[in-house]
């Protein structure tokens, strides 16, 4: 299927002489056919690892043994360069290499002193070295699109005479589960689902989701988390569980929710004191609103090239917003965006990841809800706050008594159920006061493995008690910073996540 946006593009920047395009995306093929139908009649130079030197349309080899060296030698002035696109493959290895760069350098600075020429490079890693930078444009493959997608499926159901008989319904889930999976992924799924039964059902879908998670993986900046947690595994923090059954429902429902002039949820920023339930909030959301959860790990964007951080970013955000509806879960926010503003190269990096993401924040209207988690609002920049980027932004406290008796009830009915009724909760909540949910299941955790060493039949009050009196609450441990923070969210007037 034609990309129209790449070929408009590509032609464009062909036309208006741009000397280095650099398409991001490992569709080859798909760049090969879009680059046959707009080369405007100029000779193609292919090199690729495997073969050198090949003729494009044949792919067959035109030199033998012919180096990434070489090639680039036998361009070197504008005559033999002019009328020509030079189409590079697997060279980021080579980038390393200064002579490399030099000479796709020098080609450049001919194209850009008039030679009718272009150099594309093709890859799915974006590397860019510094004394490339100025004459590279970088173009990325967009993601199929729903329509597009239904469109592959129609097509391969219609050249398959034996499954015509797959209904519109199952069709658009098949279209909304291939949403992020190339043509090339799509195609051969379908292929692999009809040659196993002959035809096309329900627990195909399945299928298709452990490929989304092997993309996923295979991307290496985003992680596929299993679902497990639900929204009765957090005791307490009512007014967030509330606030996220009414997104729910929007969510759900979103061909109404738009008909009746709801704005597509952005996000939420949960931010408070560590071990209270913040990363769990993220885990039953998704569980709530029935999409994958996808975890971003900020650290893992950074890379030592120019622009490949921010590349990262944009293929993080694309990837999710392709595979989407889902949950985006940014852990520990303000660890992220640590050194806004500074100088040197790290600091000027992040600033402009920094800026990158708010932009897609504000101007996001895709069904990507984001959580985003941090522990100390007070190193997060003050624009990431303002109204706009999030729908709303919780504070989470350490946990009054109520929501202490229930996070008992969850964690020893969890593990020890039967022991439950034998259990005083109230004297347990009397004797935690200042401790987090973490703390509490760190209590419980080590009173049932106490219990099983000491083989006794069941876990008793004392046991729990026992190990409260060994556990040193984070109110203790934290004692300055807590009430600091927690007047800091009151100033800034963040919605309480507990009642």
């Amino acid at each position: 299927m034609e990309n129209r946006s790449m070929k408009i593009k590509l032609a464009r920047y062909i036309d208006a002489g741009f000397p280095i395009i650099y398409v991001n995306t490992f569709e080859e093929d798909k760049v090969d056919t879009i680059i046959s139908e707009i080369n405007y009649g100029k000779e193609i130079y292919e090199w690729n690892e495997t073969n050198g030197y090949i003729d494009f349309e044949s792919k067959t080899p035109l030199i033998e043994d012919c180096s990434l060296e070489m090639m680039l030698d036998m361009l070197k002035s504008i005559d033999l360069l002019d009328r020509k696109i030079i189409l590079l493959k697997d060279v980021v290895s080579y980038f390393e290499d200064a002579k490399i760069v030099s000479k796709i350098k020098g080609l450049a600075r001919l194209i850009n002193q008039g030679a009718d020429a272009t150099i594309i490079i093709v890859s799915s890693v974006l590397v860019i070295p510094k004394d490339l930078e100025k004459y590279i444009t970088i173009l990325e493959m967009d993601y199929l699109n729903t329509d597009e997608i239904k469109k592959i499926i129609e097509d391969f159901i219609r050249e398959n005479l034996g499954i015509q008989d797959v209904n519109e319904r199952l069709i658009d889930e098949f279209a909304v589960a291939f949403k992020g999976l190339t043509e090339f992924e799509i195609l051969n799924l379908l292929a692999l689902s009809y040659a196993d039964d002959g035809e096309l059902t329900k627990r195909d879908l399945r299928l298709i989701f452990d490929q989304k998670q092997q993309m996923i993986k295979k991307a290496g900046i985003l992680e596929m988390i299993p679902l497990k947690e639900t929204i009765d595994d957090i005791g307490g923090l009512e007014n967030l569980k509330e606030w996220f059954k009414r997104k729910a429902k929007v969510y759900k429902n979103m061909g109404k929710a738009k008909k009746y002039g709801v704005d597509m949820p952005k996000g939420v920023l949960i931010a408070g004191v560590p071990g209270c339930g913040k990363s769990l909030n993220a885990k039953a959301a998704a569980n709530l609103f029935e999409v994958p959860l996808l975890r971003l790990d900020m650290g893992r964007l950074m890379g030592k090239y120019v622009g490949e951080s921010e590349g990262n970013l944009r293929n993080a955000i694309a990837l999710a917003e392709a595979i989407s509806p889902c949950v985006l879960w940014i852990d520990e926010l303000e660890k992220a965006f640590a050194g806004i503003g500074g100088s040197g190269g790290g600091a000027e990096v992040t600033t402009r990841l920094f800026g990158n993401f708010l932009t897609w924040m504000q101007e996001k209207d895709s069904p990507t809800f984001v959580v985003a988690t941090a522990n100390d609002i007070m190193k997060l920049p003050p624009e990431l706050l303002r109204k706009g980027r999030f729908d709303e932004i919780f504070y989470v406290g350490l946990p009054n008594a109520v929501e202490r008796e229930k996070i008992f009830h969850i964690h020893i009915k969890k593990r020890r159920p039967q022991d439950l009724k034998y259990i005083k909760v109230n004297e347990l909540v009397r004797k935690t006061e200042g401790f987090s949910g973490a703390d509490i299941e760190g209590v419980v955790k080590d009173a049932v493995e106490s219990a099983f060493a000491d083989d006794k039949t069941s876990v008793q009050t004392q046991d729990i008690l026992e190990a409260i009196k060994n556990t040193h609450s984070l109110s203790e441990i934290m004692k300055d910073a807590l009430e600091k923070m927690a007047k800091e969210y009151e100033k800034r007037k963040f919605k309480n996540a507990s009642r």
